[in-house]
């Protein structure tokens, strides 16, 4: 990964960005992390949207945090709860 202080960022943003394939570069302001520049090679923009949210981030930590304290439940009971358990074991299907 690359750092470069924001004060001696004088490339363009299109220059940071072709570097940016091969290396992560991250812009700092007085030795301090203020954005990031990653490769988005093999991802899509909903699943860096997601990512970014604190919405969506606090969903998934209250998802794991239940099923720590209260447990899941399996696939195949899934499967029975929806009815699906008989059509996968006749190879039937709706």
């Amino acid at each position: 990964m690359r750092t470069v202080e924001l004060d001696q960022a004088t490339a363009s943003l299109a220059e940071y960005a072709r570097e940016a394939k091969n290396e992560s570069v991250l812009l700092t302001e007085h030795g301090h992390p203020v954005a990031a520049l990653v490769s988005l090679e093999n991802e899509d923009a909903e699943s860096l949207s997601l990512s970014a949210n604190p919405q969506f981030l606090e969903i998934i930590e209250q998802s794991r945090a239940r099923l720590a304290a209260e447990g899941g439940i399996s696939s195949e009971e899934m499967r029975r709860r929806f009815g699906l358990e008989r059509q996968r074991r006749t190879g039937k299907s709706s």
